[in-house]
């Protein structure tokens, strides 16, 4: 599944780094400042007063749609159009054929959705988990600076995603939620689990790598662990589904879920604030837990039966 993408005289090991470097120099440095350019019609003042208002972009609420605009980019360039730029040109494909290998069935599209909106229950136990653990002494240092790094994060999250009006909340849903969605799942599942598992010879690692690297481009340690999670999530239905569609749409609806909750709690709709970073009671955790992995359960079995993976 997607091997075939690769060309398989090149090591694959060559290729992992390869396609992760290609996809990273787009979204860290090719991505923004093509957004920085994109963003300047929509900014007050010079250039120089943007690059100063970027030092503390929460203080000016201006900045909401420019920084949307450089976020968007930077994931369309380095994680979509770059990356198929290099399947077209080191690999000589049509990177359509991602989209090309499997069938999707209304089974798999249903229970992928409910899956990803009930992992949410779970996935509260590790959010908070991993937001309160602690260093031992001798990795003080790094915590110190981990910490200040999510502080920093969490309070551009929140501010990107207070919500003014309709118009903020499409846009962000735009980026976060579609583009993120296929940008992300093209580049890790996609691209680099294939390689991966050609690389270990093992499905099982290349899921786990793949997730790791994933979550660790977030630059996000305090919720490194929940991020991996969704993305071995991910993973498992790309490989038992066949189809890239289907991780991205777990992805999509993963990010679009979060985002229209927190827009609902704004309006005063629902009560429940996915940003509290609480968990959920154990009884719930617990049984939530048990019905997801059911249905995840199920999910391998039916692509089994459908003859969409090697089990």
């Amino acid at each position: 599944m997607g091997s075939e993408l690769f060309e398989q005289q090149r090591p694959a090991w060559t290729s992992v780094i390869l396609i992760f470097i290609v996809s990273m120099i787009g979204f860290v440095i090719i991505g923004p400042i093509v957004g920085f350019i994109l963003s300047m019609p929509f900014i007050e003042g010079g250039l120089l007063d943007f690059q100063s208002k970027l030092a503390n972009p929460t203080a000016y609420p201006e900045l909401r749609i420019p920084l949307f605009i450089m976020q968007g980019s930077a994931t369309f360039f380095g994680l979509i159009l770059i990356p198929a730029l290099y399947i077209r040109g080191f690999e000589k494909k049509n990177p359509l054929i991602l989209f090309q290998n499997k069938t999707i069935y209304a089974q798999s599209i249903i229970f992928t959705i409910l899956v990803v909106i009930l992992f949410m229950i779970p996935n509260t136990f590790f959010i908070e988990w991993n937001a309160n653990l602690s260093m031992p002494d001798f990795l003080k240092g790094f915590e110190y600076w981990a910490r200040e790094k999510e502080d920093i994060a969490a309070e551009l999250t929140a501010y990107l995603t207070q919500f003014d009006s309709f118009g903020n909340f499409a846009l962000a849903f735009f980026v976060i939620a579609i583009l993120a969605g296929v940008g992300e799942e093209l580049v890790f599942r996609g691209m680099l689990q294939p390689e991966l598992h050609r690389a270990t010879g093992n499905i099982h690692a290349a899921i786990w790598i793949s997730a790791i690297l994933f979550s660790a481009i977030h630059l996000q340690f305090f919720g490194f662990v929940p991020r991996m999670l969704l993305g071995v999530m991910f993973g498992y239905l790309y490989y038992w589904s066949g189809n890239i569609i289907i991780p991205m749409l777990a992805h999509f609806v993963n990010n679009g879920f979060s985002l229209l909750m927190v827009y609902l709690y704004q309006l005063g709709i629902i009560s429940i604030d996915l940003e509290s970073g609480e968990s959920a009671s154990p009884l719930l955790v617990a049984f939530f837990t048990i019905i997801t992995f059911g249905l995840l359960l199920y999910l391998k079995k039916f692509h089994r039966e459908n003859n969409s993976f090697a089990s």
